[in-house]
């Protein structure tokens, strides 16, 4: 490819899958070799069926309705076949689990290259190249099965790399990795643009880490509603609202405080104070905590994984009823671990789990909700748990249809659930747990590739759930989640609690976070520097005077 030629060249595509509506209606797109582009869009935008266009397999092996064209290192993708294609276009997929099938991490990323026949000295230098540029040096032996969600994700992306294609295609490359991990794969795009002349197209739900790219793009129902440089796109407060997109905080708070939108804390701050605001006294706030008698207690509890470090190191936590605990920290820190072992999932290799008062049930909601869906039709999920334990049929029945109400699912209870959206898919999990009417509900990473709008769905119902009486324990990377729903944070990292208190406190110890890799969400950065108590966008408007 010269480099003159563009790195991929789409225009006037649409594509409508068979038996769907219109995924894409006349999208144009060129991207530069050594270019970083951002596709922005909510659920539905149709950012993966773009994503499927790149090295053909829209339309070679996804059927449909496709009209327009893709050029891809100057050649049409209809034209040559997605083998030939793969030299050219690394994808790595929004389920990125389906795309991992090898028994070890070197042999993941070893397979692309293997199969286009490279030298075998070749092929081991782009095997520690791609591993050690994702943090995954040294786990050469490592079972794939075994890894975090994460550290999949990141596999996932080496096995892209290891292609050395001249276009690197990520479908939310990001969803499952810590604040940190989230850095290091925008700057690995950087350092691959200077490199090797590589293009980065990523389509992602938010705008965290637009700033990575040299251009966005906003899809809202299959057609391009904004283009140009981040900071131009960003500072389109309604129109990013319009496209189902929450802004930036900064933005955001600037923007419904009738200011100069403004992208940056610190930009944001000052133009905040130049208008006169200051804190609000007496400001109401949320309650950090709600403590009632414990439900889980956790003694010395220690996990280790065949032929493992231990995962969890000797641990004490409590769980109390009526609390909302979410816990936090890097990627491999032990946080599904300890989850499992307070489900009961895992037995410990040392320690216990107590339950203190009798009866208290103990619902977990997976990472991956398809790892729990197996029925036909979503009430015969929701009523599988029930059944087995041998309730009565009318006892069943008044269970589907209580958990089916609380996660307004009601109206799908004939639907098969693998046909709903990731969000929908989500809620039949829940509903599944639910109708057991367990009395400490844990939700391991519960957004995780959600949009604005399903998150805040999916958040609503837990929130809703806590303030019922279920005491709800959430895993994750999510910080904005952490801080505008919990009461309480565990932070872990190496398998061990860092701080473990209210989530106004823990969020001020700055040295805490950034031993766990994480970083204060935009708005408590923001209200920060403001010196205002407050950890969300509403809480921090709330919290502010003119005079």
């Amino acid at each position: 490819m010269s480099s003159h030629t563009p790195a991929l060249d789409i225009a006037g595509v649409s594509f409508t899958y068979r038996g769907g509506d219109p995924a894409l209606r006349g999208v144009d797109l060129t991207v530069a070799p050594g270019e970083t582009v951002l596709v922005l869009g909510a659920s539905g935008a149709g950012k993966s069926t773009l994503c499927l266009t790149t090295n053909g397999l829209i339309p070679q092996l996804v059927r449909g309705d496709f009209g327009g064209s893709v050029h891809l290192a100057g050649l049409d993708t209809r034209e040559h076949p997605v083998r030939a294609l793969a030299l050219h276009a690394g994808l790595v997929f929004q389920d990125f689990e389906s795309q991992l099938f090898c028994t070890t991490v070197e042999l993941e990323a070893a397979f692309g290259p293997e199969n286009l026949g490279r030298p075998r000295d070749e092929i081991r230098h782009r095997v520690t190249d791609a591993l050690g540029r994702v943090g995954l040096g040294g786990y050469e032996r490592r079972a794939t099965g075994a890894l975090s969600g994460g550290e999949k994700q990141r596999l996932a992306v080496a096995s892209a790399l290891s292609l050395a294609p001249s276009l690197l295609v990520f479908d939310e490359p990001t969803s499952d990795l810590d604040p940190a991990g989230k850095e290091e794969v925008y700057a690995l795009a950087r350092a691959l643009g200077r490199e090797r002349g590589a293009a980065l197209l990523v389509a992602e739900p938010e705008t965290s880490e637009a700033g990575a790219a040299d251009r966005v793009l906003v899809l809202h129902e299959g057609t391009v509603a904004l283009e140009g440089s981040p900071q131009e796109v960003l500072r389109r407060v309604p129109e990013l609202r319009a496209a189902g997109i929450r802004p930036p905080a900064a933005a955001e708070v600037t923007e419904r405080l009738g200011l100069t939108v403004q992208l940056d804390a610190a930009a944001a701050a000052e133009a905040i104070r130049a208008a006169g605001y200051r804190p609000r006294r007496g400001a109401a706030r949320r309650s950090d905590m709600a403590r009632g008698p414990a439900v889980l207690t956790a003694r010395g509890l220690r996990y280790a994984y065949p032929g493992r470090p231990p995962a969890l190191w000797p641990t004490d936590v409590t769980i109390h009823q009526g609390e909302f605990v979410a816990i936090l920290g890097r990627n491999g820190s032990g946080k599904t671990t300890l989850a499992k072992l307070l489900a009961g999932i895992l037995r410990p290799s040392d320690g216990v789990v107590e339950a203190p008062r009798a009866g208290s049930g103990v619902g977990f909601v997976f990472q991956n909700p398809d790892h729990q869906i197996f029925s036909e039709t979503v009430e015969a999920e929701v009523a599988f748990g029930p059944r087995v334990r041998g309730m009565p049929e009318a006892e069943v029945s008044a269970r589907v249809d209580e958990a089916l109400e609380a996660v307004h699912l009601s109206s799908r209870r004939g639907n098969d659930p693998f046909l709903l959206s990731k969000g929908g898919r989500q809620r039949v999990a829940v509903a599944s747990v639910l109708a057991m009417r367990p009395d400490v509900l844990i939700l391991d990473e519960p957004t995780t590739g959600l949009d604005d709008r399903e998150v805040g769905e999916m958040m609503d119902l837990i929130s809703r759930l806590n303030a019922e009486g279920h005491t709800v324990v959430i895993v994750t990377h999510s910080m904005r989640v952490a801080a505008e729903r919990s009461g309480r944070v565990v932070v872990m990292d190496g398998g061990r609690v860092l701080a473990d208190g209210p989530t106004r406190e823990v969020f001020c110890e700055r040295s805490v976070l950034a031993r766990a890799a994480l970083k204060l969400p935009e708005a408590a950065d923001l209200a920060e520097r403001l010196g205002v108590v407050a950890l969300g966008a509403d809480e921090l408007v709330a919290g502010l005077e003119r005079g």
